[in-house]
C-alpha cells in the first residue's frame, strides 16, 4: 500500500512537469488511484446523500493538470510528442489509439525527451 501511495503521489508532486518521462506503472498506478477516488466521491456524494455532490468534480480540477501532465510524459517514454494526447479527442478511435500508445513499453535507452524512465527511481 506504501508503494502504491509513493506512485500516486508522484504526478501530483510533478503537477505541471510536462518534461521527461513517466514509466507504465506510474501513469496507471495514477489513473487506477483516481478512478478509485472518483468511485468513493460519487459514493459518498450521491448514494449517501451527504450533500457532498460536487466533491467529485473538485477532485477532477485538483487532478486535472497532474493527469494531463503524467499523460504527456508517459507518451515522452514512447518517443511520442505530448500533442498525441489530443488523439483522445477523436471520436471512438482515437480513445483507442491511446489507450494502444499508454500501454506500449517505454523506449530501453535514451530519447529525445530524457533518459530511461526505467534506470531512474523514484
Amino acid at each position: 500500500m506504501n508503494e502504491f501511495l509513493e506512485w500516486y503521489l508522484k504526478p501530483i508532486k510533478k503537477y505541471a512537469d510536462f518534461e521527461g518521462r513517466a514509466r507504465r506503472k506510474e501513469y496507471w498506478t495514477f489513473t487506477l488511484g483516481n478512478f478509485l477516488i472518483s468511485l468513493l466521491l460519487g459514493g459518498a456524494g450521491f448514494g449517501f446523500g451527504l450533500g457532498l455532490e460536487y466533491l467529485g468534480s473538485l477532485f477532477g480540477l485538483f487532478v486535472l493538470v497532474p493527469s494531463i501532465a503524467v499523460g504527456v510524459r508517459r507518451l515522452h517514454d514512447t518517443n511520442r510528442s505530448g500533442w498525441w494526447l489530443l488523439v483522445g479527442l477523436i471520436p471512438v478511435i482515437g480513445v483507442f489509439v491511446l489507450l494502444y500508445f499508454m500501454l506500449l513499453e517505454g523506449d530501453t535507452s535514451t530519447n529525445r525527451y530524457g533518459p530511461n524512465s526505467k534506470a531512474v527511481t523514484i
